[in-house]
């Protein structure tokens, strides 16, 4: 398992980190949080892990540890492969995932695209016993704005081209960023990326993307 790289940032978009390791471009999936935190030019550390399929490795990057660890924990749920499970970690943190699956709120997980009030309720059911405990003294439902988190002014382009990659069509993400920006204003550009994709996607009405 590679469980974490670190090298320079050759090149970053809202989903894909390129670093260079050792003389190699090492393309990372990544959630809009993470790579919010990245520059071109700058070194990074990235937690990591590996998916490895007949025809392909595909390397998944994360901001952290813990992170990497409930990634991997979603995937030893039925039906949850890794691009789903990260696809739900772009919406919600690890702690407010816990918290969800803790309170049995299946309304909250039929927000993330590709969920089903069905597979919401498996996830429920199969998780409760894997993810442990949200953090005590949580706030905000246990999404919290990090510095490498942040958007930094960028936080459109970031957010538009998150739902994109997710499912929807770009008309329905810039209708959605435009939401977005209504509801936050000015304070988005000091908002957790993370935060702005969750509003975004509850702006929708959790509609499952592609349909």
């Amino acid at each position: 398992m590679i469980a974490s790289v670190r090298g320079s940032v050759i090149d970053v978009a809202a989903d894909v980190a390129v670093i260079e390791v050792g003389g190699l471009g090492l393309a990372i999936h990544c959630t809009p949080a993470t790579t919010a935190g990245l520059r071109r030019g700058e070194e990074a550390t990235i937690h990591t892990s590996l998916v490895v399929r007949e025809d392909s490795l595909t390397l998944y990057g994360f901001t952290d540890a813990d992170e990497r660890a409930v990634f991997e924990v979603l995937q030893t749920v039925s039906g949850v492969g890794p691009r789903l499970a990260q696809g739900m970690l772009a919406a919600l943190r690890p702690d407010a995932l816990r918290q969800i699956v803790a309170s049995e709120d299946v309304v909250a997980l039929t927000q993330v695209p590709g969920i089903g009030k069905k597979g919401a309720q498996r996830l429920v059911l199969e998780l409760k016993d894997k993810l442990g405990s949200p953090a005590v003294g949580m706030a905000g439902g246990g999404v919290t704005a990090s510095a490498a988190g942040r958007a930094a002014g960028g936080w459109q382009p970031q957010v538009q081209a998150a739902l994109v990659g997710l499912g929807w069509s770009a008309r329905d993400a810039d209708t959605a960023v435009s939401s977005v920006a209504d509801e936050f204003g000015a304070a988005a550009a000091d908002t957790d990326v993370a935060v702005l994709l969750r509003s975004a996607l509850q702006s929708m009405g959790g509609a499952v993307a592609g349909r």
